[in-house]
């Protein structure tokens, strides 16, 4: 019996989701194994202090990911920030709901790193900042985790 459920057919594809995980919004970008490169997808904003599952479903529909790979922020010494346990339960969530799997990568200032590069190298103006510097986050989250699969590291 076929499965009429469009997120469990076959993936044959090499595409993957990389998220920036925050309380008020997720930073969604692309990528794909054989080109070794991510890019910029969209925000997505928390419907009252949850991730809005609708709009993910719909994200994991179009690009029919193989997985998903979640930036997951610790303090320099290895513990947990106040928001990890969040992010920890988003990656659980992710993989309960999706069935794929859920490739965790720390993310070692990659909001702080993308603000960066957009105000100071692109010249990019605080409103602007604010609606795109999670969607590089999450870029720059899914490039080092590719960069990895492509070095043999995980």
């Amino acid at each position: 019996m076929a499965s009429t459920d469009p997120l469990l057919k076959a993936r044959t594809s090499d595409t993957y989701l990389g998220f920036d995980f925050g309380n008020k919004k997720i930073g969604v970008a692309v990528g794909q194994l054989t080109t070794g490169t991510a890019s910029p997808l969209c925000t997505v904003r928390s419907v009252r202090q949850q991730p809005d599952w609708q709009a993910l479903a719909r994200l994991l529909e179009e690009w029919r990911p193989a997985g998903l790979v979640v930036g997951v922020s610790r303090q320099a010494d290895g513990a947990d920030n106040p928001i990890t346990p969040r992010m920890l339960k988003f990656c659980r969530q992710l993989h309960g709901r999706y069935a794929l799997p859920v490739h965790q990568i720390d993310e070692a200032l990659s909001t702080f790193e993308a603000k960066q590069m957009l105000y100071d190298e692109l010249g990019v103006n605080a409103a602007k900042l604010w609606e795109v510097q999670d969607q590089l986050a999450a870029q720059l989250i899914l490039q080092s985790w590719l960069n990895q699969q492509t070095t043999g590291h995980d």
